[in-house]
């Protein structure tokens, strides 16, 4: 039987990077990692030689625009990369028999529930970011009703810019911190949903595609404060930290306040283990030390 060929797209980024390490443990695939540089997404094209020349069996897409704030001005380059080119992959997947999965986001929701989000709440997007997720989901089951959607949160890893690294700096830096603390989610350790997605990936190739939408965070429910606390104690750090309300912190972009996600799908239909948050950052956090 031949080896399955998986291409990811955004190699770069937290989730690729996190991909690139699972990838080097496993023999089973041959995987193709390509960054933005290398492949334009929204190129269906250069995407369609890709797929043709390659013999895709299944296309990751860790690819997005995801600078929140600027979204809302560069909106169309964040329609571009979030919607236009998930339809583009999720096309070539269904002309090619291919499997898709792609990674979409808590802020397709507006925070205003006060129970976790299941897969099927109504969908409402607060900002520019959010709106472009929303389409991709969308152009993926148009184009490709086979299509896998795993919606995440407040992703971060040892690799790339994310709010770990970036408490870490700070309280390098600085006697004392401010960070919001009614905003309430879930921490996702890249690394996790790297796991999650490869076992969705084995699973689909012995048995068959069950397409949807799935939620994937790490166990638990916390504010920023309460992560950026954590991150203090763990790290050892002396910075005090101080919490406030998010109008206290204005930024172009408006935040959902609730984003905790409903794994419970997930796990029933994958058999995916998802361990709890604390645990899953003194991991990142140890191999920040290293």
């Amino acid at each position: 039987m031949p080896i399955k060929n998986i291409l990811v797209t955004g190699a770069n980024g937290q989730l690729g990077k996190e991909m690139q390490v699972i990838a080097s443990t496993v023999t089973a695939y041959n995987f193709l990692f390509v960054t933005k540089e290398e492949l334009s997404i929204d190129n269906i094209d250069a995407v369609k030689y890709l797929f043709s020349k390659n013999n895709i069996d299944a296309c990751i897409n860790c690819a997005a625009y995801t600078a929140v704030d600027k979204a809302e001005t560069e909106t169309a380059t964040a329609f571009l990369v979030n919607a236009d080119a998930v339809g583009n992959l999720a096309t070539l997947c269904k002309e090619y028999n291919a499997l898709f999965i792609h990674v979409s986001t808590d802020y397709v929701f507006d925070g205003t529930a006060s129970v976790p989000y299941t897969e099927d709440h109504p969908v409402n997007p607060v900002n520019a970011y959010g709106t472009s997720k929303l389409k991709g989901e969308e152009l993926a089951f148009k184009n490709n009703p086979s299509s896998i959607i795993i919606r995440t949160s407040w992703v971060y890893s040892s690799f790339g810019n994310n709010f770990v690294k970036t408490m870490l700096r700070l309280m390098n830096e600085r006697e004392s911190i401010n960070v919001v603390d009614d905003q309430l989610g879930c921490p996702t350790y890249a690394a996790d949903l790297a796991a999650a997605i490869l076992k969705i990936i084995d699973q689909t190739f012995i048995d068959k595609i069950k397409p949807g939408i799935y939620n994937f965070s790490n166990k638990g429910v916390i504010n920023w404060y309460q992560f950026a606390t954590a991150i203090k104690e763990l790290s050892g750090s002396h910075c005090i930290v101080n919490p406030i309300p998010a109008v206290k912190y204005p930024t172009p972009a408006k935040r959902p306040q609730y984003s905790v996600l409903d794994t419970t799908k997930i796990q029933q239909t994958f058999n995916v283990t998802i361990p709890e948050w604390k645990d899953s950052l003194m991991k990142c956090l140890q191999l920040l030390n290293k």
